[in-house]
């Protein structure tokens, strides 16, 4: 029996905060469990809302000075969280936030220095999981899957609903996943124009009307006809998503109606159906009832939606894990999820005081 606690930190592009989940993982047999023990969200200031989308267009000096800061920053977080909750992590884990995605230009980067992280907390420190992927030929992305095939295995599908919709699978022997498109990064800024930080529970897209010309614009956009391994970023939905969007003159709630759709069809697409399938739902989507109605709807299949930690802290968890595996010196990025030209260890390891 092996044992790990680590801390998991994740940031998403919806820029609703960093997520910071204290797990507990056991190996037996090559049989893993874990254990979600404590688990938080703290909301971005004002100074990191504004800060974190301008971080693209800095110069060199001030990207890099951002790059530290944020990781002072994410490593006093740890600090708070561990002594808040009189936790004694192992090492810690950390996503960091996506700044430029661009895989077919050879690079990503998420900010979140890991020396710095590690010199605010005093701990071990796993980040940088995706630039290993993305040398080697790979999108970097998802990373999330090697998790689901480990730990929650007894699903048919996993979906997670976070700033893109992304799902993975089992297809012959080979772990399957990529992004299917944009989520509650398209959503939630619409939401923020209405005056609220997101759509609670769908009920403003519920009440709007389906815009069919708008919907099949979308559902025309280039990237849905592309084989997979794929994955999205914001520059992808600045550049084609949003520009369909601004053009037609709707309301708020039509628009958040219309997206709902487009986004439950795409799922729909991808989807094997069938009564004795089980699709797994987590992120933040998943409290979004309108739209899990629109999946439930479209897919026609089980939907298994787990316990609000679960929901909320997948990603983190997943990170911490994809650490674990990392200090094991074990394959935790897969080529048949992202392209790369081989399997990979994935993460930055900086050791600490």
């Amino acid at each position: 029996m092996h044992e790990y606690n680590v801390i998991g930190l994740m940031s998403g592009t919806s820029l609703d905060g960093v997520d910071l989940a204290y797990c507990h993982f056991s190996e037996n047999n090559n049989t893993w469990a874990f254990q979600i023990h404590a688990a938080e969200t703290i909301p971005y200031n004002d100074f990191w809302k504004e800060t974190l989308p301008k971080v693209a267009n800095f110069n060199a000096q001030d990207f890099f000075k951002t790059h530290v800061k944020y990781g002072h920053y994410l490593g006093k977080l740890v600090s708070d969280f561990m002594l808040k909750n009189q936790l004694s992590p192992d090492f810690i884990a950390s996503h960091g936030h996506t700044i430029f995605h661009q895989p077919q230009l050879g690079f990503t980067c998420q900010i979140g220095d890991g020396a710095a992280i590690a010199a605010a907390c005093g701990l071990p420190v796993v980040c940088d999981f995706r630039s290993l992927d993305v040398a080697l030929g790979g999108q970097g992305a998802p990373l999330v899957p090697i998790g689901d095939q480990i730990l929650f295995n007894e699903y048919d599908f996993c979906l997670n609903l976070g700033g893109f919709a992304n799902i993975s699978f089992q297809e012959n022997n080979k772990r399957i996943a990529f992004d299917i498109c944009p989520a509650n990064i398209v959503l939630n800024p619409i939401a923020r124009e209405m005056g609220y930080e997101y759509d609670n529970k769908g009920e403003k897209a519920s009440k709007g009307l389906l815009n069919h010309e708008l919907l099949n614009k979308l559902n025309a956009l280039d990237f849905y006809n592309q084989k997979n391994p794929k994955s999205l970023g914001i520059e992808w939905v600045k550049t084609f998503f949003n520009p369909i969007l601004d053009s037609f003159p709707i309301s708020n709630e039509d628009k958040l109606r219309t997206i709902c759709e487009h986004i439950a069809l795409q799922i729909a697409n991808v989807i094997t159906k069938g009564k004795d399938k089980q699709l797994l739902i987590t992120g933040g989507g998943a409290f979004h009832t309108f739209l899990i109605s629109r999946i439930e709807q479209n897919c026609l299949i089980e939907i298994k939606i787990p316990n609000n930690l679960t929901v909320e802290y997948k990603e983190a968890l997943i990170f911490a894990f994809l650490g674990v595996l990392r200090m094991k010196n074990q394959v935790n990025c897969l080529k048949s999820v992202t392209g790369a030209s081989c399997d990979n260890i994935g993460g930055a390891v900086y050791m600490g005081k």
